[in-house]
C-alpha cells in the first residue's frame, strides 16, 4: 500500500507528513491527506486527435425516471446515464427516505438498483423500508463503507443505478484518515465519479451539511459532480423543498415540493394552493406574492407583524426573506413614504417554509408591514409584485406574465404591478399600475 501525502489547499505544496502551518505559503491548517499518485509504467499513451465540433456525433439524451415526478422535475427530467447527483440536506430532513422511495420506484420499474448504505445495517434499512412499502427483488442492499468494494459490487451486479448513503460514511483504503475527512470525501467521490463515467451508471450520493447550511466536505466535491440538489425544510414542518443548485443537464434553481407523512414523501403538484391553504382572510399584515422558482411560478403568503418594542433597540426578524433587503425596505418606507417603524419591532415571515431572495418580493413586504402597522388588511384576492428602489420607485420584475397567469389560475382578480410593465399582460386580472411606494400604499389602502 502506498503511503499517502498531505497537500496544502492554498498553494499545492506536498509533503509526506502533516503540517499545522504550510512551509511554502504560511497558511494555517490547510493540509489535507490525499492518495499518493501512482507511477505510470509501460509505453506512453498516444494522445487522441481532436475532433472539429461539427463532426462530433450527437446522441439523444435518454433519462431514467426516478418514479417521483417532483424529483424528476428538479433533475431536469430524470437521471442521466453516467451522471452523478449530490443530494444534501440537514439531518432528519428526509434524504434517506427520498433515496429509498426512489430506489423502490426504480426497482418496481424493472431497474436493478444497488443501495450502498454506510450508516445503516440491512436490517435497519428493511425496517425503514417496511414503512415505505418497499418489496422489489431488483433492489440490492449493500452495507459497506469501502468505496472500492462498493464499486466492485456495482460492476459485478450489472446494476442500472447506484445510490450511496452517504459520501461522508465511505472511505478509501489508501488513506489513513477517518471517513468524512476532506481527503476521504474527495478521493471517494472521485472514484465513484470515475465509475459512473466508465460504466454509464447513474450515481446518487447523499451528503450531509454543515452548520451554515453548505454541503460538508471540500468545495471541489460540488464541482466534480454533475448535479447538486439541496433538500430544505424543518423537521417539525410537513413541507419539504427540493432545490437544484447546479445542474449540467437541466435548469438550475428548479424546485420540487413534497409533504412528509407516515408513508414517506408525497409530491405536491400544486404547491401554490398548499402555501395559501391556511391563509387567514382579512388579517392585517398578510400579502400574497408570486415568486419564480426555476421554471415554476408559486404564490406564497408574506406575513408581517409590527409592534411596540420591549427592549432598548427594536428587533428586525426576517424568515424566508433576505434580512438586508428587509432593512432597506423599512428605511425606504420611512424616508420616501412617511411610514416610520424605526422604534418598533418588525417580524416578516414567508408562510410554508419557502425561502426567497427575489427583489420582486420588496413591494409585498412593504405593504404587509404597513398593513400590520395601520391595522388595515389588504384585499384578499390581490397579488403584489414589484422591486423597490432607494428613491421609492417601483421597478419591473422578471417573467411578469407567468406570475400573473398563476395568480389568475388560483382565482385572484387584482394585481399591483410596476407601471412600466402593466401593459405587458392581458387577462381577466385587473392590473393596478404603481410608480412609487407612496402611490402603492394609497392604492392598497394601507397608507
Amino acid at each position: 500500500m502506498q503511503k499517502p501525502i498531505f497537500v496544502c489547499q492554498q498553494c499545492g505544496f506536498a509533503s509526506g507528513k502533516w503540517h499545522g502551518r504550510c512551509p511554502s505559503c504560511d497558511a494555517w491548517d490547510s493540509f489535507v491527506e490525499e492518495a499518493a499518485p501512482q507511477a505510470k509504467r509501460g509505453s506512453p499513451v498516444r494522445a487522441p486527435e481532436p475532433v472539429p465540433y461539427p463532426d462530433v456525433a450527437s446522441t439523444d439524451l435518454i433519462r431514467t425516471s426516478t418514479g417521483l415526478p417532483e424529483f424528476d422535475r428538479v433533475l431536469g427530467g430524470g437521471l442521466v446515464p453516467g451522471g452523478v447527483v449530490l443530494l444534501g440536506g440537514e439531518p432528519g430532513v428526509g434524504k434517506s427516505t427520498l433515496l429509498l422511495q426512489s430506489a423502490s420506484a426504480l426497482a418496481n420499474a424493472g431497474r436493478r438498483v444497488l443501495y450502498a448504505s454506510g450508516e445503516e445495517s440491512p436490517a435497519q434499512l428493511r425496517l425503514r423500508g417496511a414503512r415505505l412499502a418497499v418489496s422489489s427483488a431488483n433492489l440490492l442492499v449493500l452495507a459497506e463503507t469501502d468505496v472500492d468494494a462498493i464499486a466492485e459490487a456495482a460492476r459485478r451486479s450489472r446494476i442500472d443505478v447506484l445510490l450511496v448513503d452517504s459520501i461522508q460514511a465511505v472511505r478509501c483504503g489508501e488513506l489513513t484518515s477517518v471517513p468524512g475527512s476532506v481527503g476521504q470525501v474527495r478521493e471517494s467521490a472521485a472514484r465513484l465519479v470515475a465509475l459512473a463515467k466508465s460504466t454509464g451508471v447513474p450515481v446518487v450520493l447523499v451528503g450531509h451539511v454543515t452548520k451554515d447550511g453548505s454541503i460538508a466536505g471540500p468545495r471541489t466535491l460540488e464541482h466534480v459532480v454533475d448535479t447538486v440538489i439541496q433538500f430544505e425544510g424543518d423537521r417539525h414542518h410537513a413541507h419539504r423543498i427540493l432545490r437544484a443548485l447546479k445542474n449540467r443537464f437541466g435548469p438550475a434553481d428548479e424546485i420540487g415540493v413534497f409533504s412528509m407523512g407516515e408513508a414517506g414523501l408525497c409530491g405536491i403538484p400544486n404547491p401554490s394552493e398548499v402555501f395559501l391553504a391556511e391563509r387567514a382572510p382579512g388579517a392585517p399584515g398578510s400579502a400574497v406574492l408570486a415568486v419564480i422558482e426555476g421554471s415554476r411560478p408559486l404564490l406564497v403568503e408574506v406575513q408581517a407583524l409590527v409592534g411596540e418594542t420591549a427592549y432598548g433597540s427594536p428587533r428586525r426578524v426576517a424568515l424566508g426573506v433576505d434580512a438586508g433587503r428587509l432593512a432597506m425596505i423599512l428605511a425606504v418606507l420611512a424616508r420616501r413614504a412617511g411610514v416610520d417603524v424605526g422604534g418598533r419591532d418588525v417580524f416578516v415571515n414567508v408562510a410554508g417554509g419557502l425561502e426567497t431572495t427575489e427583489p420582486a418580493a420588496d413591494l409585498a413586504v412593504a405593504l404587509a408591514a404597513s398593513s400590520s402597522l395601520t391595522g388595515r388588511p389588504l384585499a384578499e384576492r390581490t397579488t403584489i409584485l414589484g422591486e423597490i428602489g432607494l428613491a421609492g420607485e417601483i421597478r419591473s420584475v422578471s417573467r411578469l406574465d407567468a406570475r400573473l397567469r398563476e395568480a389568475a389560475r388560483l382565482g385572484f382578480d387584482t394585481a399591483l404591478v410596476p407601471a412600466g410593465a402593466a401593459s405587458a399582460f392581458s387577462s381577466g386580472l385587473r392590473l393596478v399600475p404603481v410608480r412609487h411606494l407612496a402611490e402603492a400604499l394609497v392604492a392598497a389602502n394601507v397608507a
